[in-house]
Formats: structure tokens, C-alpha cells, sequence
């Protein structure tokens, strides 16, 4: 008898508003996935901006859920309640009836900062286990696992949040990373600390534009002959803006919605951009960073990424200015020791081993 495939369900959203980072990542973990044999799933509401159409051209299954009409507003079950769009309720009896359609669910990875214990002990009886994937232990959960990649030096941050029995994930050493950032690590050359290269990238979003108020300050600078690497993202809606920027300067390459990031990353000498995920592409591939947070999510992970080292953090983009930008920037240029310390450090922090060691508790479980 032919051997059913394991079913494994993400519920994560991708808009304007939330941006892309959530459906990127849980997209590198359902990729391995489906390697080991598992039929792969995705739950995702129609909102503006969504990336359903990136997670199809993966080869995954998309169940849109309609937009509401009436947008819920209300935020009284957690902080990012607004982001969801419906009442939780309603969320939860949807994804119900899209999850009975099939075979049993072995388990159903949720990575959504608008979702809580209530949500997930309503989906509860459906499914065998439950993964969350989060990074700001500010609400309780009904969950097997549990993974934040992320940097925080307090250790006790999910204390009274999770299940007794639940496992933790904990650190960069789990960050989600694409495989070909592991195959770009084995062939990085030695970072010399010189710059003939920047990356500059900011989410798949960038609402504020930051991409655009960076490329205008790199060309007021005395360095001609530095190549530029601006990427965007398809639902960024500044991007033929951007576009025009980049066609008015010498030496600077445009990308939308690249799938080749990885070698972007290691061709650069430093790299300008938001916090988030993308902090850990980098410190894999060993590219110091000025980075630039775009959302609250984003501070404490930039602000202890600076503590050790691994980046420049200026802050939040509303309190950035020209002046401190221009300033970061000169002072790599006139620091190369700098930057190579900042590239050793960084790297020190990710191996791109992290997808396999969370499958590996995934199939302990």
C-alpha cells in the first residue's frame, strides 16, 4: 500500500502592513519539508500585497481566504490584533473548514503576531501539533514547539506564555535559511574590509522608502566607483521610483523579487537595510551591515545584534537622519579593520544549519 504523505499546514499572512518576512520564511522551512516526503499547505488571507502567488510559483498549495468587507479593528486579544483583519473566531472557523477538506493534519505551523492560545485551542482537536513560530513573546500560546530565531540575551522571555511540555527553539542557531545560503557560505571569499560593492535592501515592502532615501545619500557621496545592489520587493509600491533612481546612476543594478539574494549577499563588501530576517541571510554569509529598523518587531533584535558587534544599528527609521547615515557610510569607508571584525563576528552567529536542526525536533516530536 502506497504510504500517505504527511500533511503540514501553514497559517501566515503577507500584506502592505505586515510585509513579506513571515511567508518567507515559513516558505524555506515547508521547502525542506517537502524534500523528506510531506505534503505541504499554506493558509493565507486575501490581503493587500499578499504573496499567494509567490508561495504557488514554490510549488505549495494556497487556500485564500476572503478579505472581510467589514475590517475588524478591534484589538483586545493581543497587540497585533488589527493585522488579522476578522475577529479571531472567525479566522479560526475558516481555517477549520479548509483543514477538514483533507487528510488528518500532522501539523499545523502558525506564524501570525495577530494569533493566540484562543485561536489555537479552537484548531486544537483538528490537528496533532501545533508549531509557532514568533519573535515577541508578548502572548500566550496553545503550542508542541515553539521557534524565535532571534538574538535576545533574557532567557526566560516565553516564561508562563507556553505549555509546560512545549520545546523551545531558541537563538540564531534555528534562523530559517534557504539552502543556497549554506552552499554561498562554503564558497565566500575572506572579507578584506574594503568596499567596492553595497547591497542595499529593505523588505519586500519598504512603505517609507527607505531604499530610495539611501540611494539618493550613496550618490552624494565622493566615492564613484562603488557598484550598488538595489533590491525590492514585488509588493514594495515604490519600486519604479526606485526603478528611475537606479537608472539615473552609474554602476547600480536594480532587482525585483530576486530568487539569487544569497549571491547578492556574498558579492557585497556591506549591506544597508531593515532588521527582521534578513539580519540573519547576512550574518550567514558574513556582510557587516547599517541597519535600519522599519518596525517595532525589529528594534530589539537590531539593538542586540549592535551589542555584539555584528551590525551598525542607527535606529528607527523615523528618528535616522541624512547626517547619520553619511556618517556610518565614511566611517566604513576610513575603517576597514572595522568591517572586518564586524564580518567575523556576524558570521560567528549563524552556521545555516538551522532548517535541519528544526525538522530534526519537529520529527522528535
Amino acid at each position: 500500500m502506497r504510504k500517505e504523505r504527511k500533511r503540514i499546514m501553514f497559517r501566515v499572512d503577507s500584506s502592505t502592513t505586515i510585509g513579506s518576512g513571515h511567508v518567507m520564511r515559513c516558505l524555506t522551512l515547508a521547502a525542506e519539508l517537502r524534500k523528506i516526503g510531506a505534503e505541504t499547505e499554506f493558509i493565507c488571507r486575501e490581503l493587500p500585497g499578499n504573496l499567494s502567488g509567490l508561495i504557488r510559483q514554490h510549488g505549495h498549495f494556497v487556500h485564500l481566504l476572503p478579505r472581510s468587507e467589514r475590517t475588524n479593528r478591534s484589538s483586545d486579544w493581543c497587540s497585533h490584533a488589527t493585522w488579522l483583519e476578522v475577529p479571531w473566531k472567525q479566522d479560526a472557523n475558516e481555517c477549520l473548514l479548509v483543514m477538514k477538506q483533507g487528510s488528518s493534519c500532522e501539523w499545523l505551523v502558525v506564524d501570525h503576531y495577530a494569533l493566540n492560545q484562543n485561536w489555537e485551542q479552537t484548531l486544537r482537536p483538528h490537528v496533532e501539533k501545533i508549531m509557532i513560530i514568533d519573535d515577541l513573546a508578548d502572548r500566550v500560546h496553545d503550542c508542541d514547539l515553539l521557534l524565535d530565531q532571534n538574538l535576545y540575551s533574557e532567557e526566560g522571555r516565553y516564561d508562563g506564555l507556553l505549555p509546560i511540555e512545549c520545546l523551545t527553539l531558541l537563538g540564531p542557531k534555528f534562523a530559517l535559511l534557504r539552502p543556497e545560503f549554506k552552499e554561498m557560505r562554503a564558497q565566500l571569499k575572506k572579507r578584506t574590509g574594503k568596499i567596492n560593492r553595497i547591497l542595499v535592501f529593505f523588505g519586500g515592502v519598504d512603505a517609507s522608502n527607505e531604499t530610495a532615501r539611501v540611494i539618493k545619500i550613496i550618490r552624494s557621496l565622493p566615492q564613484k566607483n562603488v557598484f550598488l545592489d538595489v533590491v525590492v520587493g514585488a509588493a514594495n509600491q515604490h519600486r519604479m521610483e526606485i526603478e528611475q533612481l537606479c537608472l539615473e546612476m552609474p554602476l547600480v543594478n536594480y532587482h525585483c523579487q530576486v530568487c539569487n539574494m544569497a549571491e547578492l549577499l556574498a558579492a557585497a563588501d556591506l549591506a544597508i537595510g531593515a532588521g527582521g530576517g534578513t539580519c540573519w541571510e547576512r550574518c550567514a554569509l558574513k556582510l557587516p551591515s547599517i541597519i535600519i529598523s522599519l518596525a517595532e518587531n525589529q528594534i530589539r533584535i537590531a539593538e542586540n545584534l549592535s551589542k555584539v558587534g555584528a551590525i551598525q544599528y542607527l535606529g528607527e527609521y523615523q528618528q535616522v537622519t541624512f547626517d547619520d547615515i553619511i556618517n556610518a557610510l565614511k566611517m566604513f569607508f576610513s575603517s576597514p579593520g572595522k568591517l572586518k571584525e564586524m564580518a567575523e563576528r556576524a558570521g560567528s552567529l549563524v552556521d545555516t544549519h538551522g532548517v535541519r536542526r528544526v525538522i530534526n525536533f519537529m520529527e522528535q516530536i
